[in-house]
């Protein structure tokens, strides 16, 4: 859902996002009290799980999504970050079967 420009809800299962472009229109983009602006950046991420980490990606980077690094495997199975539309880390992540 994006009702005005700047701004855009994001929904899967029973999670909502939303997403506000920082110095943009509304509540999120206000300053702090003392002064600070919000900004996008560093290493803190969300998590969405996936069922295909291959096709979601491939369906990203087709819809032009800029990835930070490439599919990665662990034990807990297979991940890879991307940035939002403002530069935030978002995390993909498949978890291994069995």
């Amino acid at each position: 859902m994006q009702p005005v420009p700047g701004f855009a809800m994001l929904s899967r299962g029973p999670l909502q996002l939303l997403l506000n472009v920082a110095g943009g229109p509304g509540g999120a983009a206000q300053p702090m009290p003392d002064g600070r602006l919000p900004e996008p950046g560093g290493w803190t991420r969300i998590v969405l799980e996936v069922e295909d980490l291959d096709a979601a990606v491939a369906g990203l980077r087709e819809a032009g999504a800029a990835f930070r690094n490439d599919i990665v495997e662990g034990r807990g199975g297979r991940q890879i970050l991307l940035d939002d539309p403002a530069g935030n880390a978002v995390e993909l992540f498949e978890p291994a079967s069995g």
